[in-house]
């Protein structure tokens, strides 16, 4: 059986040994200044004395008893918890401190300016000469491919696609009809800018109504893999900056997300819904068309919203609800056999 590996150098970049200050100011924390150089990161049950592992909650407590680690990211009040042979690294947001020092670790490689051989571009399109083009890629005449981005193998950008600087472009993903900002990473198999589901019902059967808008990404977008956003059909469908799309979400046409939305996987959001800034929709959502969700609303897994949710709101069930409404109707279901 192969031991489970943090950071495997086989598959990820590596950097350091680190000072514990040099780890301290990454974490952007607290500790007492002693001499000790780390040399990577892993969790509480397998670090070393020379790793970093990190502690956000007291249900595993235990684990942090027992751990080898050199140093633990923790909040101020788990300090005590932290045994005499680790330092305790203090944090106001532990986990936003061990995702800045997971990267001084393994920092994402580099782009290698190339265009590969076997790469089809056409005449026509730019691409600036800091960018990396992989095997098979197809770019179109009049795509735009700004500085540092990576085109990963298979992945086609359509005529007229335009991408912005530090982009990260996956395996066999597939842009048309878009324009995307900067630092945006699209994972393997994305589908981006295809029609969207729009038709007429004529005497004669379906009538194909033309999608005539585009996919506007904004800047430090993440759209996972197998996920699928569809152009607009008159209008634009626009995933707003800083928004986090899981694996395998579908984006319908018209579609608005505003800043820093957070879809998690199986997600579908129909044509004509605007989201505000910074909504969470767990797991299996679904939402109708036309509707409008409220800045900072909550929308539980396997929920069906057919109607608008106000700002800040939580929502479950289906159809969706007020979460309290809701778990009320449980318990009441819960006593009722009694």
């Amino acid at each position: 059986m192969t031991i489970s590996v943090t950071g495997d150098p086989r598959f990820f970049a590596r950097s350091g040994p680190f000072s514990l200050a040099q780890v301290v100011a990454a974490a952007d924390g607290e500790a007492p200044d002693r001499e000790l150089l780390l040399d990577g990161v892993a969790p509480l049950q397998a670090a070393g004395p020379h790793q970093v592992s990190f502690l956000t909650s007291r249900r595993y407590a235990s684990e942090l008893e027992h751990t080898g680690a050199g140093a633990v990211i923790v909040q101020a009040d788990l300090h005590a918890l932290v045994p005499s042979s680790a330092v305790a690294i203090c944090s106001a947001n532990p986990y936003a401190s061990w995702a800045r020092v997971a990267a001084l670790f393994h920092p994402v490689a580099p782009v290698t300016p190339r265009i590969h051989p076997s790469a089809v571009i056409d005449p026509g399109a730019r691409i600036d000469p800091s960018s990396d083009i992989g095997p098979l890629c197809v770019v179109e005449d009049g795509a735009v491919i700004g500085p540092g981005c990576r085109i990963g193998p298979c992945a086609v950008v359509g005529s007229g696609v335009v991408i912005g600087r530090d982009c990260r472009i996956g395996a066999h993903a597939s842009l048309s009809h878009a324009l995307l900002g900067d630092r945006v990473y699209v994972y393997p198999g994305a589908r981006i800018g295809q029609e969207g589901f729009g038709f007429a019902i004529a005497a004669t059967g379906f009538l194909s109504v033309p999608q005539l808008g585009r996919v506007v990404v904004e800047d430090d977008v993440e759209i996972g893999a197998n996920t699928t956003i569809d152009r607009g059909s008159a209008r634009d469908t626009v995933i707003g900056a800083g928004s986090r799309l899981d694996n395998l979400v579908q984006i319908g046409h018209n579609v608005t997300l505003g800043r820093c939305c957070v879809i998690v996987a199986q997600v579908g959001i129909s044509g004509s819904t605007t989201l505000g800034d910074f909504v969470q929709v767990g797991g299996q959502a679904a939402f109708a068309g036309h509707l409008q969700v409220g800045h900072h609303a909550r929308i539980g897994a396997q929920a069906g919203v057919i109607s608008d949710v106000p700002a800040k709101a939580s929502m479950l069930g289906s159809p969706a609800q007020p979460k309290w409404d809701f778990l009320r109707q449980i318990a009441s279901l819960k006593r009722s056999p009694r």
